[in-house]
């Protein structure tokens, strides 16, 4: 087995819905081929189960995901780090790539409401994707 091309940490507050749902977009596209992390600087208890449905709607499965705490460790072993346009403050180091992704968060909301912002999210994960293959072969 082959060494990941590169490892992405999603970053929201709560680590509960946007950043949990771009973690299983990236595991679901990537496959090993990319490290994926999330995690918050305020976990919640559990993750969305909105969130979790809208997944389930496509056939991710991130019900079995817990939230995590934010810690400078997951930054520092992370080559991109991605906030969830929540105002999340991350430790910042040399030579990583920081996005920031403006995203409504979909606490509170149903899976109607949810299926926007998951689509929304799987557009970004997808250019992402993208970006660190092409890195590879430049």
């Amino acid at each position: 087995m082959t060494a990941p091309l590169a490892s992405v940490l999603f970053v929201c507050v709560h680590n509960a819905g946007r950043s949990q749902m771009a973690a299983g977009f990236l595991r679901h596209l990537a496959g090993d081929r990319v490290e994926v992390r999330s995690a918050g600087s305020a976990p919640g208890e559990r993750v969305n189960p909105s969130a979790v449905a809208a997944m389930a709607e496509l056939g991710i499965d991130i019900a079995d995901q817990r939230p995590k705490v934010l810690t400078a460790e997951t930054v520092r072993a992370s080559d991109y780090v991605i906030t969830m346009g929540c105002g999340d403050a991350c430790p910042v180091f040399p030579g990583k790539r920081y996005l920031d992704w403006a995203l409504e968060d979909p606490a509170g909301k149903g899976v109607e409401a949810v299926r926007p912002i998951r689509d929304a999210i799987r557009a970004r994960v997808e250019a992402l994707v993208a970006e660190i293959d092409a890195r590879r072969t430049a």
